[in-house]
C-alpha cells in the first residue's frame, strides 16, 4: 500500500527547499546588487512529473506557474514550518519596527512571521517597480489559486493598503496537500451548515410517482450540467446553478429525499440553519454566509434550507432598523443563491407563505404529498426489521387503509411498536402497541382516532 503521507512529506520538502533557496537569494539580492541571481524564480522548481502525493495533483489539475507554486507554498508555510519565515521578523536598528518592505504581521496567538501580500512582492520583484507591477496579477481575483478559493488576502481597513492582508491558504487545501484529505467542516457558529447523512438508500425511499418524476429532472440535470453549460454553449443562457422547492406537510420525505439525492450522486448535502444564519451582530450574517458559500462552491455541495418561509416569506414593511438589516440580510443570501453554480434545494412546509416573486427563481417545484393507501402500506412493510414477528392479527394493508399518517409519522410509530416488543423481552410486535403509537401521532396533529 502506498504511503501516501510520505510522498506528501517528500514532496512538500523539496518544494520548502527550493522556497528557503528564494529566501537566500533575495537575502544576498538585497545586500548586495552585484548577486549574480536577477530573477528569484529563475531557481528552478522541484520537478514533480513523477511524484505521486497530492501537492503534485494539484499542481498538475491547476497548472500552476512556478509563481503560483511560490505563492501556494508561502501561504502554507506557517502550518508546516514556521520558523523558515523568522528570518524577517529582524528589526530595522533606526525605528525598532519591523523592515516595512518585509511586510508580515504577528497574529494573535501566533508568535511567528505571517506572510502578506506585501511579503509576496518584496520577496520575488525587490524594489524593482517593473516586476512589483507584473506579480500584482497574482492577487488578481481572476487569478487561479484565488479564483479558484484555495488562497486569499485578509481584509483591511479601508484606509489601509490592501496588500497588509495576510495571504492565507484555504483550510481545505492545506488538508489535502498534507493528509491527501480534506476534513468535513464541523456545524458551528461560524459554521451553521450540517452535514446531511443516511444509512438508507434510494430503495428505502417511498414516494408519489409525480414526486419520482419531478424528481428525475434534477437528478438529470446534476449528471449532464456541465456538458449542457459548457459543450452545448448554454452558459451565457442560463443562470448557473438549479434551483428547486420541495413543499409539502412534515415528514413527506423532502429532508430525506434530499440526503439521498446527494448519496446517489456522490455529492454531499448540507442543512443551513436559518435560526443561527441570521446573526444580531451586523455584518456577521453575511460573513457566516460567505464561509458557506465559498466552500460549498469549491466542493459542488448540495445547499439544503430548511423551513425556508421563516426566512423567505412575504415581505412586510419595514418598521425599525432591524428588519431593514434583515432584509438585506435575506437579500444577499438571495445574491449568493443565484450565483451559487450547484444544486440549491429550500424546503416548506407552507408553499403559500412564500413570496410570489422568490417562488418565480426556482427551476423545479416539487410537491411532497400525504402517502397514499399503497405508499403507506409500503411505508409500514419496509419499516419493520426483518429479526421481528409481527401479531397474527396485524393486516398492515388495514392499518395503511384506516390511518392516514406521512412516513415520518409511520416511522415514529414504528419505533414505538420496536421499544415495547423489546421492553416485553420478545421480537413479537402487537398490535396495541402499533396502535398506541398511531394515537400518539394523532394526538401530535391534534386529532383523535
Amino acid at each position: 500500500m502506498v504511503n501516501l503521507t510520505a510522498h506528501n512529506a517528500s514532496t512538500i520538502q523539496a518544494e520548502l527547499d527550493w522556497l528557503q533557496s528564494i529566501l537566500k537569494a533575495r537575502s544576498a539580492m538585497n545586500a548586495n546588487a552585484g548577486n549574480s541571481v536577477r530573477e528569484v524564480l529563475e531557481i528552478p522548481a522541484p520537478t514533480l512529473e513523477n511524484a505521486t502525493s497530492s501537492y503534485a495533483k494539484l499542481v498538475h489539475q491547476m497548472d500552476l506557474s512556478a509563481a503560483e507554486r511560490f505563492l501556494l507554498i508561502l501561504a502554507a508555510v506557517p502550518h508546516i514550518k514556521p520558523q523558515m519565515l523568522d528570518m524577517f521578523m529582524g528589526r530595522n536598528q533606526l525605528t525598532q519596527q519591523i523592515y516595512t518592505e518585509f511586510g508580515g504581521r504577528k497574529g494573535k496567538n501566533h508568535n511567528g512571521f505571517l506572510p502578506t501580500g506585501e511579503t509576496v512582492l518584496f520577496i520575488l520583484a525587490g524594489g524593482d517597480l517593473e516586476k512589483r507591477f507584473k506579480y500584482l496579477q497574482l492577487f488578481d481575483k481572476s487569478s487561479k489559486l484565488f479564483k479558484e478559493g484555495l488562497l486569499n488576502l485578509s481584509e483591511t481597513d479601508s484606509d489601509e493598503p490592501y496588500l497588509n492582508g495576510t495571504l492565507i491558504i484555504n483550510r481545505d487545501t492545506l488538508q489535502e496537500i498534507t493528509s491527501g484529505s480534506a476534513r468535513k467542516p464541523d456545524f458551528s457558529a461560524e459554521f451553521p451548515a450540517q452535514l446531511l447523512e443516511t444509512n438508507m438508500t434510494w430503495e428505502d425511499l417511498v414516494l408519489n410517482p409525480h414526486t419520482e418524476l419531478e424528481l428525475k429532472e434534477i437528478e438529470i440535470w446534476l449528471k449532464h450540467k456541465d456538458k449542457l453549460l459548457s459543450d452545448w454553449g448554454m452558459k451565457r443562457k442560463l443562470k448557473p446553478g438549479f434551483k428547486a422547492l420541495f413543499y409539502g406537510p412534515p415528514g413527506t420525505g423532502k429532508t430525506l429525499t434530499t440526503t439521498l439525492l446527494g448519496q446517489k450522486l456522490g455529492l454531499d448535502v448540507y442543512r443551513i440553519d436559518l435560526s443561527r444564519l441570521i446573526s444580531k451582530y451586523i455584518g456577521e450574517t453575511e460573513k457566516n454566509l460567505a464561509k458557506i458559500f465559498d466552500r460549498a462552491e469549491r466542493k459542488g455541495w448540495i445547499l439544503f434550507f430548511d423551513e425556508a418561509d421563516a426566512l423567505f416569506g412575504k415581505r412586510t414593511s419595514v418598521s425599525d432598523s432591524h428588519d431593514r438589516y434583515a432584509n438585506q440580510e435575506v437579500s444577499y443570501l438571495l445574491q449568493r443563491i443565484e450565483e451559487y453554480d450547484g444544486l440549491v434545494i429550500l424546503a416548506t412546509n407552507l408553499k403559500n407563505n412564500l413570496d410570489e416573486a422568490f417562488m418565480r427563481r426556482f427551476q423545479a417545484s416539487v410537491f411532497f404529498p400525504m402517502p397514499q393507501v399503497d405508499e403507506r402500506k409500503k411505508l409500514w412493510t419496509k419499516g419493520f426489521p426483518a429479526v421481528v414477528q409481527l401479531e397474527e392479527r396485524i393486516n398492515l394493508q388495514e392499518i395503511a387503509k384506516s390511518y392516514e399518517l406521512s412516513g415520518g409519522s409511520i416511522i415514529q410509530v414504528i419505533q414505538h411498536s420496536l421499544l415495547m416488543a423489546l421492553d416485553k423481552n420478545t421480537n413479537e410486535i402487537k398490535l396495541g402497541d402499533i396502535r398506541e403509537g398511531i394515537r400518539r401521532e394523532y394526538h401530535k396533529m391534534g386529532r383523535t382516532i
